[in-house]
């Protein structure tokens, strides 16, 4: 069996705690690997590592950083299939889903190359009578990220790369699900020339977050996985004076207004809602059938989920792979079992079908439920997994009033013709990310990642200039150079 080590200070280091955690192969749900676990101790040396290296990475000038990171770009251009390959190992998404994955990352590593023009400050001549003041964007320090299994690779890069070019030292800890990405990516960023120290990578679980998160050392810390962890993250690290961003759960909803192209629309839900098995924050949980729509909507929806078919990350015939672990697949069954429970109906279900070769994989068929009311478990919850959920509503009215009344904003989408409805639904929704007459509406790199409500604490989205915002703090200088100076006990004012 594999054993993974962490990466600190630029070297292997071997797990010193002997808590250890298996990592499966979804598709067939053998153990590939098994992680260490970090202790304190080893959170205190690749923090102090990351200490070390910070103030030479953070006086190195902002276009030497970036040149780093524009070779970074290029091996991870040349490397690309091996990391999707690794990705898909792992986590059980298919290949060609983890290569948009990793080309997700990259477009926040090419916006990263260009940080110097985002870093510069403002420059105010004469404020007052011989006196200039301009403003300056610093790095903050030793950061962190924890990332969640579902992106092992994208997630990462859209933190680190932003907080490199700002002339940060980070410290990663990755899902220990799927962690070989993450060394496959410190791989890369030394052999792109980064200093020894300035990213290192600990693996670990609830005991290795603690100690990162009331470690003094560390300045800010990024965090994408459920609420609840998200909320007590942001609770515990504001308590510890720490910078927070927290991203948190989702319960996106695609609404289809009666003018949609059915046929678009239904194809927009199959890809969001059953692409990389639903385990994803972006996924489209919820179908929101606005009036006559619905009957026809739910039929065609019906016929493309029982014909997915199901095969292994490398299997280029298949549409959807298996869940990332058994444990997940359990829970996953538990929510289509609760919606049954519940009064839905389960048009679709797809706990009829498991591992297409027979073997043990964690594979899962796409459920589909209709008449699911906000009452419901099912509605009401993030599932993480390929069930989606139709509510049926009378008119544009209800839908947005539907989607506002959840406590989860972060992405939902508007299928229709009507410009003028677009238009109303993008100013009226109280969600962060919005699309029309797109699925998935993912920001690219040079705007930024987040939601509403109670699935983004902290003040800054995700990287692009809100990432940038995030690993500075900006710095005020007020100057004058006078030949007499003499005692001022009031107020200053610039005259």
């Amino acid at each position: 069996m594999n054993t993974l080590n962490h990466r600190i200070a630029g070297a292997a280091v071997a797990g010193i705690s002997q808590r250890w955690g298996e990592v499966f192969h979804p598709a067939n749900g053998s153990v590939s690997a098994r992680v260490p676990l970090a202790s304190g101790a080893e959170v205190d040396a690749a923090v102090a590592a990351a200490r070390a290296a910070f103030p030479a990475w953070a006086d190195t000038p902002a276009p030497k950083r970036a040149r780093v990171l524009f070779r970074f770009k290029q091996l991870l251009e040349q490397n690309q299939q091996t990391l999707a390959e690794l990705i898909s190992s792992e986590h059980g998404k298919l290949v060609s889903d983890a290569l948009g994955e990793v080309t997700r990352g990259l477009e926040v590593v090419e916006f990263a190359c260009g940080i110097p023009q985002q870093l510069k400050g403002e420059y105010s001549a004469q404020v007052g009578s011989g006196i200039d003041s301009y403003s300056l964007r610093q790095p903050l320090g030793v950061v962190a990220g924890i990332t969640p299994f579902n992106f092992p690779a994208m997630v990462p890069m859209w933190m680190f790369p932003v907080a490199l070019a700002c002339g940060n030292s980070f410290v990663l800890k990755p899902s220990e699900r799927t962690p070989s990405a993450a060394l496959l990516l410190a791989d890369l960023l030394t052999e792109a020339g980064l200093p020894d120290g300035v990213f290192n990578v600990v693996h670990g679980d609830k005991q290795t977050v603690d100690a990162l998160l009331a470690h003094p050392d560390v300045a800010a810390l990024s965090f994408v996985g459920s609420t609840p962890i998200a909320k007590a993250i942001y609770q515990t690290g504001a308590q510890y004076g720490k910078r927070i961003q927290a991203l948190g759960g989702a319960k996106n909803h695609l609404v289809v207004l009666p003018d949609a192209d059915i046929d678009q629309a239904v194809e927009a839900l199959i890809g969001a809602a059953y692409g990389s098995a639903g385990e994803r924050c972006m996924a489209i949980s919820v179908a929101v059938a606005v009036g006559e729509v619905a009957d026809a909507l739910v039929e065609k929806l019906a016929a493309r989920a029982r014909g997915l078919k199901l095969g292994a990350g490398n299997d280029t015939t298949a549409e959807m792979g298996p869940l990332v672990s058994q444990v997940h697949l359990d829970r996953v069954r538990g929510y289509i079992a609760s919606g049954v429970e519940q009064g839905a109906t389960l048009v679709v279900d797809g706990r009829h079908q498991g591992d297409p070769t027979g073997g043990s994989g964690f594979y899962l068929g796409a459920s589909l439920f209709d008449h699911v009311t906000p009452t419901m478990r099912i509605y009401q919850e993030e599932i993480f997994g390929p069930v989606l959920a139709v509510v049926r509503v009378p008119d544009f009215e209800h839908a947005v009033q539907l989607i506002n009344q959840h406590p989860f904003a972060n992405g939902t989408s508007l299928f229709t013709k009507s410009g003028g409805a677009a238009r109303e639904f993008a100013q009226r929704i109280q969600v962060g990310m919005v699309g029309i007459n797109v699925p998935l509406p993912v920001p690219m790199a040079f705007h930024s990642f987040g939601g509403w409500k109670a699935s983004l604490f902290g003040d800054h989205a995700m990287h692009g200039p809100e990432g940038m915002r995030f690993y500075t703090r900006i710095k005020t200088v007020t100057s004058r150079w006078p030949e007499t100076l003499s005692a001022e006990f009031a107020m200053p004012t610039m005259k």
